[in-house]
């Protein structure tokens, strides 16, 4: 009994040093990452570029579908 006692508690420091070592990785390799603030800008610009120009086109239909959505809506009255 005495030695499955010892074996459990070697296993269990065995165990907590594994997890302090991945912490520690872990959060070291976070530490090192950089942002990529050019590329993030990029993609901002590109995706407000994209909505402003489909918006442009489909601004009209979309007014036009929502106008007989709402006069459909007081026709049901």
């Amino acid at each position: 009994m005495n030695g499955l006692l010892e074996r459990c508690i070697q296993m269990e420091i065995s165990l907590r040093d594994e997890l302090t070592r991945a912490h520690k990785s872990f959060f070291h390799r976070l530490r090192d990452e950089q942002g990529d603030v050019p590329g993030w800008v990029l993609v901002v610009l590109m995706t407000t570029g994209l909505v402003t120009a489909l918006w442009t086109i489909a601004a009209p239909r979309l007014s036009a579908i929502l106008k007989n959505s709402l006069d459909a809506m007081n026709g049901i009255r």
